[in-house]
């Protein structure tokens, strides 16, 4: 049977000797699943990562039970491992978040972005806060039409002393984010920031929210699209790799 013409992750009508091999895969699809969120599949001969980013991004501390988080110490090595595994092809990555701890999202979206092997981002329910640098990390991303990005300045909780040194700080971070998330969409910082910076829409704090339409309009993300578009991206990001490889092959072979 040819590696194309076989199912994705079935069982089903497969030899006997092949059947325990995908048992095994199905297994630790469900492990990889409950323990972090994540997935490889294997279909038509591309093998591919799903990685989800949900609820609120954890840093440094560790959160109420209640929340819902992405725990930056399970993404980051699961990143590595991606970029290192010569098994897989490419990177999903699925966002619905709210945002979170500013330095480790950042830390995310830094790998993200130093990734050698094709990532596709998509952005479902919403890609707020921080969570925007690990959306146009990707080397293309999508949104969903109903999708929202919320921009805003870098915020604390707690306390915080009122001195020239502390706004200063959040200053630093903030021109931090903004040079990320232009240098990686086509979004320029000043447009960036005149969004973070708006006073008009949000009733309790300053910024922005942006539907999948406007979020492509204003350059932050590349298209609005679905699940199926996404993945079929990524596919054609893998195609174009393997054709180049075999260019060279074929030219080191004359």
């Amino acid at each position: 049977m040819k590696e194309n013409e076989r199912t994705c992750l079935s069982a089903e009508n497969e030899p006997e000797e092949e059947i325990s091999h995908e048992t095994g895969i199905r297994d630790t699809v469900r492990e990889m699943i409950v323990e972090s969120g994540s997935v490889i599949t294997v279909c038509g001969g591309y093998t591919l990562q799903c990685l989800t980013i949900i609820g609120q991004i954890e840093g440094h501390y560790t959160l109420s039970p209640q929340n819902k988080t992405t725990k930056y110490e399970h993404i980051i090595p699961q990143l590595v491992s991606a970029e290192q595994d010569p098994q897989i092809d490419g990177l999903l990555i699925l966002l619905n978040t709210v945002g979170g701890d500013v330095e480790a999202g950042l830390a995310i979206a830094e790998l993200v972005a130093g990734m050698k092997k094709p990532v596709v981002s998509l952005v479902l329910g919403g890609g707020h806060s921080i969570g925007v640098p690990i959306a146009v990390a990707a080397k293309k991303s999508f949104i969903a039409r109903s999708a929202t990005m919320t921009i805003h300045p870098v915020r604390i909780n707690g306390t915080m002393i009122g001195v020239p040194q502390a706004f200063e700080y959040f200053q630093r971070m903030q021109r931090r984010i903004t040079k990320f998330v232009s240098d990686n969409s086509k979004i320029p910082p000043e447009r960036y920031n005149e969004l973070a910076l708006n006073t008009d829409e949000l009733v309790m704090d300053i910024g922005t929210i942006l539907d999948g339409e406007e979020a492509v309009s204003e350059g932050l993300i590349d298209s609005v699209g679905d699940l199926s578009i996404a993945v079929s991206a990524l596919r054609n990001m893998v195609d174009d790799i393997r054709q180049k490889k075999e260019g060279i092959k074929k030219s080191a072979a004359k």
